[in-house]
């Protein structure tokens, strides 16, 4: 997905934010939303908007003297989904189709992005995921998924933020472990999920974790390590967490299915629906789950 015009304001409004969630130095403040205008002006527009949100984060860990601004953010939030997570154990263990269930749980998580938003109250979440178990749905998604996963010899399951990677558990544990291998980033951006994170979630005991060698927040390919880069094109099956892994995965020529909420207007605009929808999205096929 390329860069929009209408992106720029969320650009400057995001680094502006990002930058006061981690100093109350207003010449740091200053300094990343200057760095940002001077990056706007000669923007390479094909590029995927986390290839700028990169370039913005690399300059606040540099100019707040931290490697990982958001640590104890993305703590927060881990322990917090896992809190809400174990409640919902018995919803899962009681659906009628507890794949959908944890599909349906999987896009809720999504809603714990720092990178769209700098605050996120429990209460906010509480309603997504209400929204997420109770929206109409098309069955016959699922049994695409389904199909899809019966088939493919191996899986790739892309996460996207720390907190969120513990409600994607309940998908995780509902797929063949034998086949899936799960990514994180390879060093900190925003609240991104990396290895530590994954630990926390103990996916490290359910299924491989690999890193994609990156601190972008999406799959940008090339920037990613060699190693990562060969296994990608190797996996039969992609499922991709997030907007990031969307924007820099959208064009590929690979079977992918993305699971996200549409948090942005040119997001939605790309996909072909409205702000706050749910989607459940196959590469190159319609939109096949948007509803909330």
């Amino acid at each position: 997905m390329k860069i929009y015009f209408d992106c720029m304001p969320c650009f400057i409004c995001q680094a502006l934010e990002a930058a006061r969630l981690v100093t109350d130095d207003e010449i740091v403040h200053e300094q990343v939303v200057r760095y940002v205008l001077k990056l706007a002006a000669d923007l390479d527009m094909s590029q995927p908007p986390p290839a700028i949100g990169q370039q913005i984060h690399h300059l606040i860990r540099k100019l707040v003297g931290n490697e990982d601004p958001y640590r104890e953010s993305k703590k927060r939030f881990n322990h917090l989904a896992l809190e809400i997570c174990r409640d919902l154990e018995d919803t899962i263990a009681s659906s009628e189709d507890p794949l959908e269930t944890a599909i349906r749980l999987a896009i809720a998580g999504n809603i714990i992005d720092l990178g769209v938003k700098t605050s996120i109250a429990e209460s906010d979440i509480a309603k997504i995921i209400t929204d997420c178990l109770t929206a109409d749905f098309d069955k016959s998604a699922i049994e695409q998924f389904k199909n899809a996963v019966e088939s493919a010899k191996s899986i790739l399951y892309l996460t996207d933020n720390a907190g969120e990677i513990v409600f994607d558990r309940f998908l995780i544990e509902q797929l063949p472990p034998d086949k899936v291998t799960v990514v994180v980033r390879g060093k900190p951006v925003i609240n991104d999920a990396t290895m530590e994170d994954a630990e926390f979630a103990g996916l490290t005991e359910l299924v491989e974790v690999i890193d994609n060698g990156s601190d972008a927040p999406g799959t940008i390919l090339e920037l990613c390590s060699e190693e990562f880069k060969r296994r990608f094109e190797q996996f039969d099956l992609i499922i991709s967490k997030g907007q990031g892994n969307y924007e820099t995965l959208s064009d590929k020529q690979k079977d992918i299915f993305f699971i996200l909420k549409a948090k942005c207007p040119m997001i939605a605009r790309n996909l072909g629906c409205e702000v706050g929808e749910m989607i459940f999205k196959r590469s190159n096929h319609t939109t096949i789950f948007q509803k909330g």
